[in-house]
């Protein structure tokens, strides 16, 4: 009996096996099997260390689509211009980015803030608004909206790091990945002539100043 059943699943190995491994081969997917039981975020030990997690992956994730909306704006009116290919690969940068928080909010069953429709029209409104006055004004705008979320990734990377590295390893990986982005978004927008628009430092300030109002209340609602 042993003998037929070991027989029974060679023979089905040989038949199915194969067809079932080679497409991941080719899509370059690991067979490695992972020793956690998780892909990103550990499972709270507390309600404290919950409402922590939930509430850096709401902001977080409000943060990149946030961003999303004003790369939509800024190519709504620089689409046609020669500045619209560079807009349009930060921007696909970002969308990778919402992705991902996608995926964590929805394994982790992280509400999302009750403010997306809020941030949408903001968002757009103000890539829009900013990329009317040319090219300068929406490299200034994304120079002002990076670097806040760089500094706030950063926080986060100093709290997780602070607390356990080693438990939040694949988090770590993610926002530092996510944070040399937005760096990289923020070194291009000097690059191309932010500094360039009239009254620069009054709208980076002045921007910056609404990131740090909509991470603290995406953070809490």
């Amino acid at each position: 009996m042993r003998a037929t059943a070991q027989a029974a699943l060679r023979g089905w190995y040989h038949r199915t096996g194969p067809a079932m491994i080679r497409p991941c081969l080719r899509s370059g997917v690991s067979l490695q099997v992972s020793s956690r039981a998780y892909s990103v975020v550990p499972p709270p030990r507390d309600s404290e260390e919950k409402e922590m997690l939930h509430r850096m992956l709401r902001v977080d994730h409000a943060g990149e689509y946030g961003a999303n909306r004003i790369y939509a704006g800024q190519m709504a009116v620089l689409r046609r211009t020669s500045t619209g290919p560079l807009i349009q690969d930060m921007w696909d940068q970002e969308k990778k980015h919402l992705e991902k928080f996608n995926e964590i909010l929805a394994e982790n069953r992280v509400r999302p803030t009750v403010l997306l429709p809020l941030w949408n029209i903001a968002g757009y409104v103000l890539g829009a608004s900013t990329a009317l006055l040319g090219k300068e004004g929406a490299m200034a705008c994304t120079v002002a909206v990076e670097e806040s979320i760089s500094e706030h990734y950063n926080s986060q990377i100093r709290a997780l790091m602070e607390k356990d590295p080693e438990r939040y390893t694949e988090l770590l990986e993610i926002i530092k990945e996510f944070r040399d982005d937005e760096m990289e978004h923020h070194d291009t927008g000097l690059e191309h002539d932010a500094e360039n628009l009239s009254g620069y430092w009054f709208l980076k300030s002045a921007i910056q100043l609404g990131c740090k109002a909509a991470i603290y209340v995406s953070q809490r609602v």
